[in-house]
């Protein structure tokens, strides 16, 4: 699907007046209605748009550059795009990445260098989700992206770095959008019902239906908008026109979770639900389990997180920990969504309040490190096995000691190779079951090696 415009700078005196959008028809989206017309409408975005910064220095005549806008949905991406697209009078073609393949892009490339070439036009190529290009569309976009036969602009809700090929990557300047505040939501909402453009008066917010329509976004400009928008047309068909929190409430009954289960996002609540986890922090920790199974996380990929983090964090602490999480996966197995979400409750809960120890992941790869630079050495010869014909002959398994031939269980006896003995891996805490071994493990290396 290919979109084309001539666009003028904003009222240039070298050329005919810039040519707008077509203005949205009145029974579009609320959220269609409220596009921002100029960048000082748009909300949220200040560290791009304030002065000096570089959406704006963009705008208002820098060096042009392709770019990538990147941020989650709502946050005005395509809106900056065309824009942008209309403020560097450039001709500019929105291709959807639903829809265009590579003979789209080449398309599009070849007419552009026509242009270029005869009558020095330059185009703005608008590419919307960016990420859904395979890694063969987006290769085709390079070498015009390098030589500037195109501008690229291109939005994604998908962490770029993820979801981009790095040689475009390194050809664009990346502009991260942030989701918007709740006093952003709060002023697009306002603007909404007061803008002709939206509602035009014709509706009364509560202050209460205002702060739940705020809290519904989530920071999602369009959610808000089409939120009210529903919520407005009950109000004007059912009460006159006042739209109060009982009807917000009967119109929108779920709030956003901003997730993504394939990009920055998933990364991102997971990694502050293990670190709230170790930190300890059990309330953290449900609140992050809580927005990954909303979204529809996978519950074996939680399952598998919690058995690694009962290891790696708590160990020897707290063993009980690990066969915890070993049965909340299993649980997830056998059971399934939604009953399953009690059993990973259960092992945050118990992960989240175990005393912490380290001492496990911090031994193995002390021992790897020490594999891995070449101090494997030779098993020593009384502990090589025994059982085969000729190992005798070879002095296996002489001179031997049986532990449990004495009373308490344990005998000097070398059991590392020659270049590693003396050498401690396990140093356990003071925290937890792992007390015990703190003063337990000094003492079983003092009669093993003699010192």
């Amino acid at each position: 699907m290919e979109q084309e415009f001539d666009l003028d700078l904003f009222g240039s005196t070298s050329g005919p007046p810039a040519q707008r959008p077509e203005r949205p028809r009145a029974s579009a989206p609320l959220p269609v209605r409220m596009r921002p017309a100029t960048l000082d409408e748009v909300l949220g975005q200040d560290h791009l748009l304030g002065p000096g910064a570089p959406l704006r220095r963009l705008v208002e005549g820098a060096a042009p550059a392709s770019i990538l806008l990147y941020g989650p949905p709502g946050t005005g991406k395509t809106t900056l795009a065309t824009l942008v697209s209309s403020a560097i009078n450039r001709r500019f073609v929105a291709l959807s990445a639903l829809s265009a393949g590579v003979k789209e892009v080449r398309a599009v490339i070849d007419d552009a260098r026509r242009r270029l070439t005869h009558s020095g036009d330059q185009t703005v190529l608008f590419i919307d989700e960016v990420h859904r290009f395979s890694r063969t569309q987006q290769d085709a976009l390079l070498g015009a992206v390098e030589d500037r036969i195109v501008l690229l602009v291109a939005a994604t809700t998908e962490n770029p770095f993820f979801s981009v090929v790095s040689p475009l990557l390194s050809r664009s300047l990346v502009l991260q959008l942030h989701p918007l505040g709740d006093e952003d939501v709060r002023a697009l909402v306002r603007r909404a019902v007061a803008d002709e453009r939206g509602l035009g008066g014709e509706v009364t917010l509560d202050q209460d239906a205002e702060d739940h329509v705020v809290r519904l976004a989530g920071g999602d400009a369009r959610r808000a908008l089409t939120a009210l928008e529903a919520a407005a047309d009950s109000a004007l068909a059912t009460s006159g026109g006042v739209v109060d929190l009982a009807t917000v409430e009967a119109t929108v009954d779920k709030a956003a979770v901003r997730y993504d289960r394939s990009g920055d996002q998933h990364y991102d609540v997971t990694s502050a639900f293990i670190k709230s986890i170790r930190g300890s922090d059990v309330d953290a920790a449900l609140h992050y389990l809580a927005r990954m199974i909303e979204a529809g996380e996978d519950p074996r990929f939680i399952a598998r997180r919690l058995v690694v983090h009962a290891t790696e964090d708590i160990g020897m602490a707290d063993p009980t920990a690990l066969q915890t999480a070993v049965a909340a996966a299993q649980t997830v197995q056998l059971i399934g969504m939604p009953e399953c979400r009690l059993a990973l409750a259960q092992a945050t809960v118990h992960l989240a309040t175990a005393p912490k120890s380290n001492a496990v992941i911090t031994a193995i790869d002390a021992a790897l490190a020490d594999v891995r630079a070449g101090g494997a050495g030779q098993v020593p010869p009384h502990l090589r096995d025994g059982h085969y014909a000729g190992a005798k002959k070879l002095g296996n398994a002489e001179g031997y000691r049986y532990p449990h031939d004495v009373p308490e269980g344990v005998v000097r006896q070398q059991y590392p190779p020659d270049g590693l003995r003396g050498r401690d891996y396990y140093d356990p805490t003071q925290r937890g079951a792992e007390r015990a071994l703190a003063d337990r493990v000094p003492k079983l290396r003092k009669v093993i090696r003699g010192d």
